[in-house]
């Protein structure tokens, strides 16, 4: 069936469990990821035995599920950390030789539990299928998700909740906060093992590297700093950006207080766990920054065998994050107004844009597709006086390039049409949990192809209410 494999298991045992996740009565189906399995090469005829094996209800031959332990910086503060409830059942070999975990939620206690219950609940876990499915077809780096299923049981939270695992698919769930944990509490030893096995798999083009530990450093900020800017595309908040959460693969995940902003504020924060706004929109691109130097510390003993100079080394590294976002971001920024070229001169444009969206309160995402489909006239505050001389500015700007019609093509392939509005996500949630899936799976459906605005799904792009955007919170799920 599964072509599963255990490479993390030649780590020192120090960094997992070996665990089995818990075994349910009553397992039951609610979302199944038919598009993932055949990418991942998993044959139709095998989807039924895939399940089973997942939800325990068959072995699936040998295997050896285990809990990874790790650290963390959690709003700043270092915790040891590790998979509470969440398992890897093995890495899924395709059929392209791409090696990917296969890791469930939801699934039960482990050695890293600290005192929780290992549980999930239905809600959160079809939340994350949910935002990772829409955040794959963004085009953003992701984690994937299988399967949600109902485990017969009831967990408890604030109240009785019907509860459920997730299976959950990546390249990787080796984050920072891994390498924290090699560093604070283990030996030198086994942050190289840890280095050599993380570059062996996810980055072998640095295997030979005069200093491997350095350039993977070098690597982890760049895919970071491109996830970030992808993020800060699309008006994505992850609203908890703890050094645990954070994958050496570039890929987003953990999607329990995560949220997209409707009206454009860079302080905008729906984390209920973030009271300060640490990890607020707009503080994005200087936490990730500050989750690489936890990194850079991490990886200090392994840089260079003299510590000031891995000081050096790593600090240098560091230097450089912002020369490199302010030109990503910027790029990205133009290339969302329709502009190709790297021009500092231009930079000016995207700020003043910015400023007139928070100072109008404009929707972040509609700002960008009115702008796309010239859908800025009439009585609306994009046709007001306040806003004309910008647009006129912008628009002089790209009919001087005589590429209007190639600017138009950037912009639709930068600015999509539909996210997940949270409203309309709270919906689909509330009456899946309820028993009725036709609100999530139509959901589904229009942001499968978010870039592709159709006048028919207009309502999509309706921001919620002004009462519902000032109480919206949302939480971890634990």
């Amino acid at each position: 069936m599964l072509n599963l494999e255990y490479s993390y298991l030649s780590l020192p045992g120090k960094f997992y469990q070996l665990v089995k996740p818990a075994s349910f009565r009553q397992p039951e189906t609610v979302l199944l990821n038919e598009a993932l399995l055949e990418e991942l090469a998993i044959p139709p005829a095998n989807h039924q035995e895939l399940v089973s094996f997942l939800l325990g209800k068959e072995s699936g031959g040998k295997t050896s599920p285990f809990a990874q332990a790790y650290a963390g910086h959690q709003f700043g503060n270092f915790t040891n950390l590790g998979d509470g409830r969440a398992i890897v059942m093995g890495e899924c070999i395709t059929a392209t030789n791409q090696r990917f975990d296969i890791q469930l939620k939801g699934s039960g206690r482990t050695l890293y539990s600290r005192g929780g219950d290992g549980k999930a609940t239905l809600k959160a876990m079809l939340r994350e299928y949910l935002i990772s499915e829409a955040m794959h077809h963004l085009n953003i780096p992701t984690s994937r998700s299988l399967l949600v299923a109902k485990t017969g049981e009831l967990v408890q939270r604030e109240t009785e909740h019907d509860g459920a695992v997730l299976a959950r698919v990546m390249k990787s769930h080796i984050r920072i906060g891994t390498f924290e944990y090699a560093s604070h509490l283990g030996t030198t030893e086994d942050l190289g093992a840890l280095s050599d096995y993380t570059i062996h798999r996810l980055y072998p083009e640095i295997e030979h590297e005069e200093s491997p530990a350095l350039s993977l450093l070098k690597k982890v900020m760049t895919v970071q700093i491109d996830l970030v800017v992808n993020w800060m595309r699309v008006g994505f908040i992850h609203g908890v950006m703890n050094t645990d959460n954070v994958s050496i693969s570039g890929e987003t995940f953990d999607y329990g207080p995560c949220a997209f902003m409707n009206v454009y504020h860079p302080d905008t924060v729906f984390s209920s766990i973030d009271r300060n706004g640490r990890y607020a929109f707009g503080n994005q691109p200087g936490i990730i920054k500050w989750n690489i130097a936890r990194l850079a510390e991490a990886l200090l003993p392994i840089i260079h065998p003299e510590p000031s100079t891995a000081l050096q080394l790593a600090q240098t590294c560091i230097d450089q994050f912002d020369n490199i976002w302010v030109e990503k971001y910027y790029e990205m920024m133009l290339l969302k107004l329709g502009i190709e070229k790297k021009a500092p001169e231009l930079y000016l444009l995207v700020d003043e844009l910015l400023a007139l969206m928070q100072n109008l309160k404009l929707d972040y995402t509609n700002t960008f597709l009115a702008l796309t489909h010239d859908k800025v006239t009439g009585e609306g505050t994009l046709g007001g006086p306040e806003f004309k001389p910008w647009l006129d500015k912008w628009k002089n700007i790209l009919n001087h390039s005589n590429l209007y019609e190639q600017a138009k093509t950037r912009m639709k392939e930068n600015n999509p049409a539909f996210v997940p509005r949270n409203h309309l996500v709270e919906e689909a949630l509330d009456s899946a949990v309820n028993g009725n899936l036709d609100l999530i799976k139509q959901l589904l459906v229009v942001l499968g192809k978010p870039y592709h605005y159709q006048e028919n799904l207009s309502h999509f792009t309706i921001p919620p209410p002004p009462v519902f955007e000032n109480e919206y919170a949302t939480y971890c799920g634990t």
